[in-house]
């Protein structure tokens, strides 16, 4: 008989907690059904004007001349390195963007196999650019003082701490590791 009281109180207590961390999800919603607040999702969304994948691009691009010009001034930059600084730049640009929607419908016809394949591919080239990034920090970190490879080093610091485990970059953009303004 206790067993079946317990598992009563049990089942009552799980209820209650279910009840008080559910109520604010009901609360929010003012008991609109759920194609209504589809509705009222999709006209909030009208509202905000829409970026294209182009506008989006550039805007990233242009922070990052924006982050790469002030990791410059910081590192005060001689003339000597600036050879090493450009070339530096230029091994480290991020990869062009895809088109995700059309990537996926593409993925969707392609058997599994083919999938693995593809996806092996991938990772082959993202360790090829990283490697070449690895690369082209070496040799510009050679060129570098030794206090502005402290600079340089706080400021590598920085950038990894902004990033997450996923190599995914938790605000923003930072294609640089140049701090943010």
């Amino acid at each position: 008989m206790t067993s079946n009281a317990s598992r009563h109180l049990i089942a009552a207590a799980l209820a209650a907690t279910l009840t008080v961390f559910a109520a604010p999800g009901f609360a929010q919603n003012r008991g609109m059904p759920a194609p209504e607040l589809h509705a009222q999702h999709l006209s909030q969304r009208a509202e905000k004007p829409s970026v294209t994948p182009a506008e989006r691009q550039a805007k990233m691009q242009q922070r990052r001349a924006e982050r790469q010009a002030a990791l410059k001034t910081k590192l005060n930059i001689t003339a000597e390195q600036e050879p090493a600084w450009n070339a530096f730049m230029a091994r480290t640009v991020p990869a062009a963007q895809v088109n995700r929607h059309t990537e996926r419908q593409d993925w969707a016809k392609l058997a599994t196999p083919e999938r693995l394949d593809k996806m092996q591919a991938r990772q082959a080239e993202r360790a090829a650019a990283m490697t070449s990034r690895i690369d082209a920090t070496r040799s510009f970190y050679s060129a570098l003082a030794p206090d502005q490879k402290k600079l340089f080093d706080t400021q590598a610091q920085d950038h990894m701490q902004r990033t997450d485990m996923r190599g995914k970059h938790s605000r923003g953009d930072h294609s640089t590791m140049a701090p943010r303004s």
